[in-house]
């Protein structure tokens, strides 16, 4: 398999949806096309099509699940590989880091807070339950 190097990177035009979907950020193109449209991407700090061509560079930020991703990009390509190729397409900024870990653990903290019960409640503790809230 032949390393794409940052000379044959540059000459390539890529849009951006092939790109997300090379580096691994969504499943299909399908899904990074509804994402780009849907404004959960941006490109270079603006709300931008799934056609754009992307460039060494720029800076993308982009919705996964809960996290929020702010990356650069090294390495264009539109070929798919395995995750840890896929990883040395961009760097994730310290910031972003960061601030997902913070999510992660605020996420963490609030199930302790707000456990879900073992099982759903009863006929009778539903009613119960229903006279507190309406009391």
């Amino acid at each position: 398999m032949a390393k794409t190097s940052p000379e044959q990177s540059e000459k390539a035009a890529v849009r951006l949806d092939k790109w997300l979907w090379a580096a691994r950020f969504y499943k299909t193109r399908a899904l990074a096309q509804e994402m780009i449209q849907g404004g959960k991407v941006h490109y270079n700090g603006q709300r931008c099509k799934p056609s754009k061509t992307v460039d060494v560079g720029a800076v993308v930020r982009l919705a996964q699940g809960f996290d929020e991703k702010e990356v650069t990009i090294q390495v264009v390509t539109e070929k798919r590989q395995s995750a840890p190729l896929a990883q040395m397409l961009y760097v994730e900024s310290e910031k972003s880091l960061e601030r997902r870990e913070q999510n992660a653990i605020a996420r963490k903290n609030n199930t302790f807070f707000a456990p879900h019960p073992v099982n759903k409640p009863d006929k009778k503790q539903r009613r119960e339950l229903l006279k507190l809230k309406l009391s």
